[in-house]
Order: C-alpha cells, then structure tokens, then sequence
C-alpha cells in the first residue's frame, strides 16, 4: 500500500526572505527599473510577479508594469493532454519592444514551461532581454534553461511532487514535497 509523504522546505518567512532578495538581485542586475517589466505565468507566477512588483515598487519609489501570460496554446504536450485544457487570460496592457522582461514563474523544473512563455512572449514583441526568475529550481532539465534568479535550489527525485502554495490561492505560504512510496 502506497503512502503519501510530505515534508515543508520553506515557511512563509522563507518565501518572504526569498522573494525579498531576488527583488535586489533584479534592480542590481538591471541597475534601476528603467525599462523592465514583470511577466508572471500563469497560474504559478501570478501571485509571485504582484510580490515582487509590491517590493521592487516600494524599495524604487516607482511602479513597475505587471504582466500575466498564459501559455496554455504554447505547451508541446497539448495534443498528448489527457483533459481538455483550461485557457486562461493573457493580460499584457503595454509594450514588449526592447523592455527587459522578468518573467516569473514558481517552480523550474524540465524547463519546457519556459521554453512556451517564450515562445508567448515574442508573439506580443521585441524584448531587448528576457530575464528568469523563480522560487524553487528543482533540476531535472530537459531543456537548456536557467534562471537568472532563484529562490531556493531544491533537488528532487523525479517522483517526489513540489509545490509552493501561496496564501492567494491556497490559504497558506509554504513550499513542500510530496512523495509517492
């Protein structure tokens, strides 16, 4: 008989300290907010982009554009989805050309959602770069990919699960793993 194990990695202060630290990371690298905007995916980058929007305003004195894609008709695996798919809104109210776009998403994993907000993203404009930035970096690329900011490095098995619940969704901040034995 299989049991569930879960395990927390990181606590809402966790969360908190992270996201904190890679709103630095962006004004460094970027030196200042001038031409940068914020690209949250859907549906785990969301809620991470508004943080992070909320932190980098407050410590620049000026609000950063916020962006939210939906990658939905972008993923390679559409036509081997065993469930129709759920399409949600992409809302993108400015420009693209030549900005420096974070985008932000929860967990990297294969590499292969990035690879489709990408691919999203050029659709809508010339971004002069595109930047990364996630939560946890979990491993197991299929794809070369790399975030130019992370959150925490968390290796994982293939079969363990994790997952970052936010308090916008879920009702609480934690990260876990979860794993089948």
């Amino acid at each position: 008989m299989s049991q569930n194990k879960i395990k927390t990695v990181m606590d809402k202060e966790g969360i908190e300290r992270c996201l904190t630290r890679i709103a630095y990371e962006i004004l460094e690298k970027n030196k200042g907010i001038e031409n940068l905007v914020l690209v949250g995916i859907r549906t785990g980058g969301v809620h991470l982009a508004e943080r992070l929007q909320k932190k980098i305003s407050a410590i620049e004195g000026g609000k950063i554009p916020l962006g939210i894609l939906d990658i939905t008709l972008y993923r390679d695996d559409l036509s081997s989805a065993k469930k129709k798919p759920r399409l949600g809104k992409t809302k993108i109210p400015f420009s693209l050309d030549n900005k420096i776009v974070v985008l932000i998403d929860d967990v990297l994993f294969t590499g292969r959602t990035i690879r489709a907000a990408m691919d999203a993203l050029i659709d809508f404009g010339r971004p002069k770069m595109i930047q990364l930035a996630v939560l946890i970096d979990r491993g197991h690329r299929e794809l070369p990919i790399r975030a130019d900011f992370v959150g925490k490095n968390l290796p994982s098995s293939l079969w363990e699960a994790v997952s970052v619940n936010l308090v916008e969704k879920n009702g609480v901040d934690e990260v876990v793993i979860k794993e089948d034995n």
